[in-house]
């Protein structure tokens, strides 16, 4: 059987993944603050094991947890109704916190050699939330059952998400490289950032609580 995701799907996820990527959530504060610190190099290693973390996270529920969710009904609406909410509750929190963004993007270390900075990269977006929230959640729903191989699937749908990724997360990185000192004279863009930010994952959030699986 030869393994297919719609068209339909397969844009309606990355629309989606694109959203939810382009917000400055963890990882890509955490890319433009090596941007901001030490240059082009270690952002670009940064979004490198970021990406490779989350897509580790991809295989995870592919494998794992989403078999669960896909078959059951119960724990698909359990877990995006949770996922939802803690969106709202990032969202929530990223615009309370929005004036002090300055110190997450000024708050680096000294330079590293390009290994530990890939491993710290991968830490990070292994670890991040948004992330996990959105492959646990909304993975599973843009999974065609019809079509056989789901497991599958969400490997595909994951790898188109990680290619948004590593898109939006380098240029964050070289935007930010590239405009040190216009990013640090004015903590107000700072905030406007966070705040937009904010807004988008409380929308979301809502989004992912009244959409997906009814059946």
């Amino acid at each position: 059987m030869i393994f297919m995701v719609s068209a339909d799907r397969l844009l309606a996820f990355t629309a989606m993944s694109f959203l939810l990527i382009l917000i400055p959530g963890p990882s890509v504060l955490f890319v433009i603050g090596r941007a901001l610190a030490q240059g082009r190099r270690a952002a670009l290693t940064t979004v490198v094991g970021n990406t490779v973390g989350a897509y580790t996270l991809v295989v995870a529920v592919a494998l794992g947890i989403g078999s669960v969710v896909e078959r059951s009904v119960v724990v698909f609406t359990a877990l995006k109704l949770a996922g939802a909410a803690y969106l709202v509750y990032l969202g929530v929190k990223a615009w309370r916190e929005r004036a002090s963004l300055q110190a997450s993007f000024t708050d680096v270390g000294a330079s590293r050699g390009s290994l530990r900075t890939f491993w710290e990269g991968f830490t990070v977006g292994v670890s991040n939330p948004k992330t996990i929230v959105f492959f646990a959640a909304v993975l599973p729903q843009f999974v065609d059952r019809a079509q056989g191989h789901v497991a599958v699937q969400m490997l595909v749908l994951g790898l188109v998400f990680n290619l948004v990724a590593v898109v939006s997360d380098s240029a964050w990185g070289l935007v930010a490289a590239t405009a040190r000192d216009w990013f640090a004279r004015s903590p107000r863009r700072l905030s406007l950032i966070g705040g937009v930010g904010g807004l988008t994952l409380i929308g979301l959030g809502v989004t992912v609580a009244v959409t997906g699986r009814k059946d």
